[in-house]
Formats: structure tokens, C-alpha cells, sequence
């Protein structure tokens, strides 16, 4: 019998796994979290606006605004992924996630991150085109072609995660179950593994590589191409607002892909990084972007901040 409880164990999955948090950290949970609850309250207020905003106002049913509500939807998701459970380890001593949910978990993550890194490119695309071929945009984006961007960001994303659930699935774990993280994520599931991570490791990395490197890539030569049409206007004033704009987008683009990045190689070669400084940029990079950008490409522009003041002086 005992024998045929050791070997149920590294054949199967467990049941549960157990999420630690921060480790090394754990008497200052509660504390954490208020900063945390408040940026996720300010992601939800800030990102439901925008899309009530745009949804509401047919004047706003253009690419630039469908892009926007597209890129505030994804942001809702994302933080949403994580920040309940989260809230729950550290307030509620919440720390046990079943299997299944764990695996749930993962794949949204990566998925919505995945969907969200290609409307930022889908984004980067809708400027480059309203500004260098300003003549042809409504003809080059169009409602259909939207749509057909819109949901090609969406199956992208879900066709390249996917198979990180079938390479989990392969995995037996040996009762290891404990993950010194505040949620599940690919690589943090895999290295509980007792056997081979290897071709979850190659995996992930032609992922992060070929899909979200190549839009940076791509992001990056859209920015640049704008500069320089950019840089031939007549008008310093026309130069200036374009630049000020740009440069708030590309604040963004990097505090979304920074941490990422940072997070991804961590888990695969910073082998001296702290567990602590790991898991904080980990969370933030789920966390900053759904907060800064209503801010950046809502606040910033115009008609948005003109529907934002009339709903507020409505309200009083």
C-alpha cells in the first residue's frame, strides 16, 4: 500500500498547490497589500471609464478609440488574473490554489499578456499610420480590418500558451506543490517538476523571443518611422505634441516589457536575483501598465478628457 501511495505521487498531479507570496516576507503581507488593493482599485475605476467612455459615445467608434477600449479591456483582464488571489494570500491567508485553478491561472496570464503585447503593436501600427500615410487611414483601417486585427491579437495569444498547459500536463511532480510566488506562472509550476523541464524552458523561450520580442521589434520600428515623419513637420508646436505624446506611449510600452522580460530571465538564468525583487516585478508588470494607461492614451487625449469632465459634471 505504501508503495502505491509513493508511486500515485510522482505519477500524478497534486491536488493543490500551495502559493507562498513573497517569501522572507510573509509578516509584511498585510502591510503590501494596501498598495497593491489601491492600484488594482485605480486599474478597475480607470479602465471601466475608458471603456464606458468609448462603448457610449459613437463619435468615439474609430480605430484609434477601438484600439484603446480593445487595449483597456485586455488590462482589466490582466490585473484581474492575479491581484483577488493575491489579496486573498495576503490578507486572508488564502495561500492554497487547487490544481486546475493553478493551471487556469497560467494560461490567462500568459495568454492575456501575449493578447495585450499584440495590441500595443496593433496600437504602435494605427499611429504610424495616422501620421506617415494620413490620406489612405481610413481606408487601411477600416471596421472589418479592425476586427480582423482585434481578433487575431486574441488567437494568437490563446495558440502559443496553450501548449504551456500540455507541457504542465506532462510533468509529474513528486509531492512538490509549495510555489514561492503570489500566483501560478509557467516556469514557477515547471521547476516543482521531478523530471525533465527542458522542453518547457525551450518552449518558453522561442515564445518570448519570436511572438513578444518580434512586436517589440516591430513597435519599436513603428515609433521610429513616426519620429521621422515627425521630425519633417513645419510646426515646432506640431512637433512638440507629437513628441510629448510618443514619449508618454513609449514610457508605457517599456514599463510594460521591462519587467516582463526581466521576470522571464530570472526565472530561466538570474539564478543570484532575490526571490524577493523577482516576485514584486513580476506582479508589477501586471499591475503598472492596467494603471498608467488610461492615464497615458486616455487622459491625454482630447475627447476623452472632454467626455471625462462633462460625465463629472453631470454626476454633481
Amino acid at each position: 500500500m505504501l508503495s502505491a501511495s509513493v508511486s500515485n505521487d510522482t505519477t500524478f498531479h497534486p491536488s493543490t498547490f500551495i502559493l507562498l507570496g513573497i517569501p522572507g516576507m510573509q509578516e509584511q503581507h498585510i502591510w503590501i497589500a494596501i498598495p497593491f488593493c489601491s492600484m488594482y482599485i485605480l486599474a478597475l475605476v480607470g479602465n471601466g471609464t475608458i471603456l464606458y467612455i468609448i462603448v457610449t459615445d459613437r463619435a468615439l467608434h474609430k480605430p484609434m478609440y477601438l484600439f484603446l477600449c480593445l487595449l483597456s479591456f485586455t488590462d482589466l483582464v490582466l490585473c484581474s488574473t492575479t491581484l483577488p488571489k493575491m489579496l486573498a494570500i495576503f490578507w486572508l491567508r488564502s495561500h492554497v490554489i487547487s490544481y486546475h485553478g493553478c493551471l487556469t491561472q497560467m494560461f490567462f496570464v500568459h495568454a492575456v499578456f501575449a493578447t495585450e503585447s499584440a495590441v500595443l503593436l496593433a496600437m504602435a501600427f494605427d499611429r504610424y499610420v495616422a501620421i506617415c500615410r494620413p490620406l489612405h487611414y481610413t481606408s487601411i483601417l477600416n471596421a472589418t480590418v479592425i476586427g480582423k486585427i482585434g481578433l487575431a491579437c486574441v488567437i494568437r495569444g490563446l495558440l502559443f500558451v496553450f501548449p504551456f498547459v500540455i507541457l504542465i500536463e506532462r510533468l509529474p511532480f513528486c509531492g512538490h506543490r509549495v510555489i514561492p510566488h503570489t500566483y501560478c506562472e509557467h516556469m514557477g509550476i515547471a521547476k516543482l517538476a521531478c523530471a525533465s523541464i527542458n522542453p518547457n524552458t525551450v518552449y518558453g523561450l522561442t515564445v518570448a523571443l519570436s511572438v513578444t520580442g518580434m512586436d517589440v521589434v516591430l513597435i519599436a520600428t513603428s515609433y521610429i518611422m513616426i519620429l521621422q515623419a515627425v521630425l519633417r513637420l513645419p510646426s515646432k508646436d506640431a512637433q512638440f505634441k507629437a513628441f510629448s505624446t510618443c514619449g508618454a506611449h513609449i514610457c508605457v510600452i517599456l514599463v510594460f516589457y521591462i519587467p516582463a522580460f526581466f521576470s522571464f530571465f530570472t526565472h530561466r538564468f538570474g539564478h543570484r536575483v532575490s526571490p524577493r525583487v523577482h516576485i514584486v516585478l513580476a506582479n508589477l508588470y501586471l499591475l503598472v501598465p492596467p494603471v498608467l494607461n488610461p492615464l497615458v492614451y486616455g487622459i491625454n487625449t482630447k475627447r476623452i478628457r472632454q467626455r471625462i469632465c462633462e460625465f463629472s459634471m453631470g454626476r454633481r
